[in-house]
């Protein structure tokens, strides 16, 4: 093991110089906002909000600013979708340096509970995305050895993950002609949670065959081999998992652990001691209090756990014994994603924060803690954990503006709280600002220049905000209803080649809707927060692809989603005052139309809310100042052209990928019927072979190729 490495707090201040491609010099309002914000992060400005519009750019408006400063950036988005679409958009900026996607890794999450009024207990119930578990390796172990990082996450980033201290300092280090003991290194494996494995290796396992050890790190998809010549390593090779090529020799090779939180055993053995006297004081407050059921429960569950933890050292929910594993103090906060970004030497944050959508994601970021906590209340009220379980959480708010820096908000609907924080107390933003009244009077207002509130609202490709039209919910008129009426302007939108979104309530809704258009010959597929992330990613390169022509959705369809191809918006029961048809709802929601010349959105509704006069207001107030910036300097608008890239293809298992490629070599050159039929009996062959030799790898690859040649073949 090696500890020769600066960790995060070593007080290091990384010179770091990031290379941003530009597809295009910045245009419209871009080249103002990038100054200012610019100046305000090299002044140690603590608040700024980038207030932009839909499809001004704002990404590569916070693209520039980073490259101007220098500094390491985390973008938190309000869920894994954005995140993976921001994620794709700065490595199209950033292709030369380290751009990485942290979000929770739970394909599926039923925390653990107990509903105390029908006596119910819910187990927890995981399940776990070994991709994604890999993309939150890579980040850290970027963070912590690499400079130009930006780290594009969820509210994941505020969530309990190991210390990067003790996580950095468990680094294996592996060079030619260094002396080990091939039983040594297996133990040192080990002891970095690495799993041993006989067949097919997967991140973070290993095997062990003969004179060579094969190991697969836990932040990249690669195999390396290390053959031994007695005790010595006389070579280190990097092999494709996959084809099993060799792709190059290596002279040394740096392996940090395989799970984030790491705990040596002389603390494993203190923090186990702590358990049992935490335990013993919260029996005794339990029976004082009457309450024999609960304590005889969580003294069978904790001894339980206890053992388990001291013979295998793991236990279902450990996580709830953290604080005396990382050896916090009772309420402390825990080591989070943040804690692994660089710092000043006197321990202040040295990295850009840009929360993205700035409007949803606070009041994320604001809730989690709380709710928690009123989980963790429970369980350790009746007995199923013990009170440090409390410590097992994410970061309050509090917390969360204290491990941050200079911070940069972006939204088109900013919130009370950017704008309080942006400004300062004389200017009319910090007191006046309500969601109840449109932003014209407060943004035309006389305000100070040191109110950090810089508005980007003329877009570079000259499109304007999109037209909007009211219509009746109910039949009425020439209008036969929103569910008919929208069928009938999606159709002609169809036919001229783009795209329709629809919003409504519910994800039932959503669900009949998009059935009930597809039995009226449209084309269509709903989406909401039930669809898995990587599919919910598949459906929108679909939809932009023109697999289907309408997409129905609830809540997904609003903040910062980049459709370019739609031309047509319907909001249905627009006039259902509340937080899906708020003002700031409904501005993102008709934003969507905002990348297409031919944009358009219809509102249907039987009354005139306040949000929807808002909304309407501030889309006029917009639209006019992008018409008049427009005829001032001759721009014709344009719709945007962008790349239609699948951002899965980050998901997807190489195994899947290597095994098209090599389909499509091997079909390439079998062009008769003869030939495939061959190529077909020579694949089987070879696939026994390999089983017979118990290569079980190169044996699934080649079955799963016959597979499909033998579809291809049909």
């Amino acid at each position: 093991m090696s500890t020769a490495f600066l960790p995060y707090s070593s007080g290091v201040k990384k010179q770091q110089t990031f290379n941003l491609k530009k597809p295009y010099e910045p245009a419209g309002d871009q080249p103002a906002a990038i100054a200012a914000l610019t100046k305000g992060v090299e002044a140690g400005t603590r608040h700024q909000t980038l207030l932009g519009a839909t499809g001004t750019g704002k990404t590569y408006t916070v693209a520039n600013v980073i490259q101007n400063t220098g500094k390491t950036t985390l973008v938190i988005a309000h869920n894994k979708t954005l995140a993976a679409q921001l994620a794709a958009e700065f490595r199209e900026f950033f292709p030369e340096d380290e751009v990485h996607y942290f979000v929770s890794y739970y394909d599926f999450y039923q925390p653990e509970a107990y509903v105390a009024i029908t006596d119910t207990y819910i187990e927890k119930e995981a399940q776990i995305n070994q991709e994604i578990d890999r993309l939150r390796h890579a980040t850290t172990q970027a963070l912590l050895t690499k400079k130009n990082v930006i780290v594009v996450a969820s509210v994941s980033a505020i969530y309990g993950l190991g210390s990067p201290e003790e996580y950095a300092k468990v680094i294996l280090n592996m060079r030619v002609g260094a002396t080990y003991t091939r039983a040594t290194l297996v133990r040192e494996l080990v002891d970095m949670y690495f799993t041993r494995v006989a067949g097919d290796l997967t991140a973070g396992t290993f095997r062990a065959l003969g004179n060579t050890i094969e190991v697969m790190p836990s932040n990249e998809e690669v195999i390396f081999r290390l053959h031994f010549t007695g005790n010595t390593i006389t070579k280190i090779e990097r092999i494709d998992p996959i084809t099993r090529a060799i792709q190059a020799e290596e002279a040394h090779v740096s392996l940090f652990p395989a799970k984030h939180f790491v705990t040596p055993d002389d603390v494993k053995e203190q923090a186990l001691k702590d358990i049992e006297a935490e335990l013993k004081e919260q029996l005794a407050l339990l029976r004082r209090a009457g309450k024999e059921l609960d304590a005889e429960r969580l003294s069978r569950r904790t001894r339980q756990d206890i053992a388990l933890i001291r013979e295998i050292g793991y236990c279902n929910g450990i996580e709830n014994y953290s604080r005396h594993f990382d050896r916090r103090k009772a309420g402390e906060a825990p080591h989070t994603l943040l804690s692994y970004f660089p710092r000043k030497e006197d321990g202040t944050p040295d990295f850009l924060t840009v929360i993205d959508e700035s409007h949803v994601t606070l009041p994320q970021i604001a809730g989690m803690q709380a709710g928690d906590r009123a989980r963790k209340d429970v369980l350790v009220e009746y007995g199923f954990r013990l009170p440090s379980a409390r410590d097992n959480r994410p970061l309050n708010f509090e917390e969360f503006e204290e491990r941050v820096g200079e911070t940069l908000y972006v939204s088109a609907t900013p919130g009370t709280y950017e704008f309080e924080h942006s400004s300062t107390p004389e200017c009319p933003l910090h007191t006046d600002y309500k969601l109840n009244k449109g932003v014209e009077e407060l943004l035309n207002a006389p305000h100070p220049a040191s109110c950090n509130v810089v508005e980007q609202i003329i877009r570079p490709t000259g499109l304007v905000d999109p037209e909007v039209a009211v219509r009746p919910v109910v039949s009425k008129g020439e209008y036969p209803g929103q569910v008919q009426d929208f069928i009938t302007e999606a159709q002609a939108v169809t036919e001229r080649g783009a795209r329709s979104l629809v919003t409504v309530l519910t994800k039932k809704m959503a669900e009949d809707l998009s059935a009930f258009l597809r039995d009226v010959n449209v084309r269509a597929e709903y989406i909401h927060s039930d669809i898995k992330t990587v599919e919910r990613i598949q459906i929108l390169t679909d939809f932009r692809r023109g697999e289907f022509d309408v997409l129905v959705g609830v809540n997904l369809l609003r903040e910062g989603l980049d459709l370019p191809e739609v031309e047509l918006v319907g909001i249905l029961d627009a006039d259902k005052e509340g937080f899906l048809r708020s003002d700031t709802s409904l501005i993102q929601t008709i934003g969507r139309a905002a990348r297409n010349v031919n944009g358009r959105v219809i509102l249907y509704a039987d009354t005139l809310t306040g949000s929807m006069d808002r909304a309407l207001k501030e889309t006029t107030r917009r639209r006019a100042k992008q018409v008049a910036y427009n005829k001032a300097h001759g721009i014709t608008p344009q719709t945007i052209k962008k790349q239609i890239r699948d951002i899965s293809e980050s998901f997807v298992k190489s195994h899947t990928k290597a095994v098209a490629r090599m389909a499509e070599m091997d079909a390439a050159t079998a062009t008769t019927a003869a030939q495939r039929k061959k190529l077909i009996t020579q694949k089987r062959k070879q696939m026994l072979e390999a089983a017979k030799e118990l290569d079980f790898e190169t044996a699934a690859l080649l079955r799963d190729e016959l597979k499909l040649l033998e579809e291809r073949g049909k």
